[in-house]
């Protein structure tokens, strides 16, 4: 007798349980898996810049995954070792497994020019994370938005202090040979020369060059009162690391493709007082919260200048896939690009081509004492 009470007992008791878990809301096995990309540097010189986006990218989507959203989301990271070739290869493996709904990619401009067709033909949104040239957005795909400034909007600003605040009235430009470094060029003369000051002299060279030297000699003599130089990381801490050793004594600045301590850490002693520009930080109780959860996860990186970034665009991707689904891609594209995102980065929408309406204003960082520091002056 008693042997059957307990059988029916732990019947009821299965049934029960059953019957709770048919009552329960879409819980997380039950919800439909998608997948969203990540391409950025994760290898090579500027993989502090790429790992800081990464992660940004994956507590977005942990946090989501934690919360009552829709879809199980399933992160996939790609590295592109900031080079358009790898970059092209990864884009194809996202765009050919049907279960990546869309991605955000890339700190370089080269590579983000190189993969935008790509993303275009196969019609998969995509969220530019941290390349900055007037091109990506200018040519206006449907599936690409960019969440960052572009170079034009930090160039002018910097030329205009250059002109006023350093009170350079001659300044010699070097600058890489990529689409980044030509229009990086351009724009700063054209700012600059408006501004009252006057370029000296443009020397570009290939990306990957390891030697300035004559370059810098002829520089020491030519009357410039700053140099400003228009690539990234590596080129920018070998350029400096040689004006000290020709003997070339005069200010190096540039906009925020080098703000970051692997410069310092190329550059060694030389690269105290190089002075760069960076969209100033913004009073926002969510981007306080975001550097709290980073922390708080425990990730081994810390974060970067682009972590906030990648993060917002991983949210905007999310938010549009919930409100519109995943099955016309049309439709999400279009969802993005009407979106008002209150994140991290302010309230970002974007304008007619794709491009974040934030305002852009910029502080000036300075090496000081081996470490970037906001110029107060």
């Amino acid at each position: 007798m008693n042997e059957l009470k307990t059988r029916r007992r732990s019947v009821l008791a299965g049934l029960m349980l059953a019957g709770a878990m048919a009552a329960m809301p879409a819980m997380a096995q039950d919800k439909p898996l998608i997948k969203l990309g990540f391409i950025g540097p994760i290898s090579g010189g500027n993989a502090a810049q790429g790992l800081g986006a990464q992660n940004g990218f994956l507590l977005a989507i942990e946090q989501a995954n934690a919360s009552d959203y829709p879809y199980k989301v399933e992160p996939v990271v790609l590295d592109d070792a900031s080079d358009p070739q790898t970059g092209v290869a990864a884009a194809l493996k996202l765009v050919n497994d049907p279960e990546v709904i869309a991605a955000t990619g890339h700190w370089n401009s080269p590579v983000a020019l190189a993969t935008m067709p790509v993303f275009n033909r196969f019609q998969m949104p995509m969220i530019v994370w941290g390349a900055i040239s007037p091109k990506i957005t200018e040519q206006n795909l449907p599936e690409i938005t960019r969440v960052t400034p572009t170079l034009v909007t930090e160039n002018k600003p910097l030329a205009e202090w250059a002109a006023t605040g350093l009170g350079a009235k001659k300044i010699a430009i070097v600058a890489d040979t990529s689409d980044y470094g030509v229009a990086n060029t351009e724009a700063f003369r054209g700012f600059f020369t408006e501004a009252g000051g006057e370029i000296v002299s443009e020397d570009l060279f290939p990306v990957g060059t390891i030697d300035f030297r004559t370059a810098l000699t002829k520089l020491r003599d030519g009357g410039a009162e700053a140099l400003y130089f228009g690539g990234v990381i590596a080129e920018a801490g070998i350029l400096r690391k040689q004006m000290a050793e020709v003997g070339l004594d005069i200010p190096m600045i540039g906009i925020s493709g080098f703000y970051d301590p692997e410069f310092i850490a190329l550059a060694g002693d030389a690269a105290e007082g190089t002075m760069v520009s960076y969209p100033a930080a913004q009073s926002n109780p969510k981007q306080d919260q975001l550097m709290a959860d980073y922390a708080a996860r425990g990730f081994a990186e810390e974060s970067s200048p682009y972590t906030k970034y990648a993060y917002d665009a991983t949210n905007i991707l999310l938010e549009s896939i919930a409100a519109t689904g995943i099955e016309d891609k049309a439709a999400l594209a279009a969802a993005i690009r009407g979106i008002s995102h209150d994140g991290a980065l302010g309230v970002t929408t974007f304008d007619a081509n794709g491009q974040t309406q934030i305002p852009v204003e910029i502080e000036i960082k300075e090496v000081k004492g081996g470490a970037w520091v906001t110029r107060t002056e």
